[in-house]
């Protein structure tokens, strides 16, 4: 036995460091932290160059948008949560296998070699690592935004104007932000599972993205009534319940659980999947 082979242990391979260095050089990180972190100011200008006289009796997100920065963090999490996320979600997450062996390096890494069980949790833990920064960084640099373009001001909830107290918001942000993270783990399992099962990183993008917009489109129809509330993005807004005057886990915590059934699922198949892959056809 030689002294390289004595000293190899599979523990050893690919650590999170490496791959943590590797991803955010990656061109497609920092435009994508970059295009999450700009869309608060590009909101801000847009609504300080089109602001339109103020509706007194309407109560529509966007128009209490402008009312503090609480508000106007609440307004771009609602806008970004539906689609840039998911997108930004779907590309960290769909682009771990996918993108490797698209660049044909896949077959050399488990040549190292890294044990398939390990090359696929090092980057799953990266993936979910950039896709929790990228929620929280929206929401944050959002608030940052908003309070210096339109003050510090209590919180108008959307429907009902009722107003709720800034000192008592500002911690549910917390549960805000963690609730969004929970309820994107379906895109991202998705997204991982299609990065095992293909070569082409779009598509396992895309694939994630277009499931989110069949479940927006079928959540639509009212006649499935309660099988709605099976949908992945059926609770998708129920974080809104945090910024009532009185929190209501009821619906956040139907969606976490459905959100994370989901996510076990898919990322058990994708790693049972990609134990028997064929890595070098």
């Amino acid at each position: 036995m030689t002294a390289a082979t004595q000293s190899y242990s599979p523990g050893r391979t690919l650590p999170l460091r490496v791959e943590f260095a590797r991803q955010l050089r990656r061109r497609r990180t920092m435009v994508m932290f970059g295009v999450l972190l700009a869309l608060p100011w590009v909101l801000v200008v847009a609504f300080l160059v089109g602001r339109s006289p103020s509706q007194a009796g309407s109560l529509r997100i966007s128009d209490l948008a402008t009312q503090g920065g609480l508000n106007f963090a609440a307004f771009t999490l609602s806008v970004s949560a539906t689609l840039l996320m998911v997108v930004a979600v779907a590309l960290f997450c769909g682009d771990t296998v996918a993108g490797e062996a698209n660049w044909s390096s896949l077959r050399y890494l488990l040549a190292a070699p890294v044990p398939r069980a390990r090359l696929l949790r090092q980057k799953l833990i990266v993936a979910l690592a950039c896709s929790a920064a990228s929620v929280i960084m929206v929401p944050v640099m959002a608030l940052l935004a908003g309070t210096l373009a339109f003050g510090w001001n209590d919180i108008r909830l959307p429907g009902t104007g009722e107003g709720v107290d800034a000192a008592t918001v500002l911690p549910r942000f917390a549960i805000v932000i963690g609730y969004v993270m929970i309820s994107q783990l379906v895109v991202a399992a998705l997204a991982f599972l299609l990065s095992v099962s293909t070569d082409s990183p779009l598509g396992a993008v895309g694939g994630a993205v277009g499931l989110v917009i069949v479940s927006n489109i079928v959540q639509a129809v009212e006649a499935l009534g309660a099988a709605r509330e099976f949908l992945p993005t059926f609770w998708s807004t129920a974080w809104l319940d945090a910024l009532a005057p009185e929190l209501d886990w009821s619906g956040m915590i139907k969606g976490a659980s459905l959100s994370v059934t989901y996510a076990v699922i898919l990322v058990a198949v994708a790693f049972r999947r990609f134990r028997g892959k064929d890595v070098v056809s």
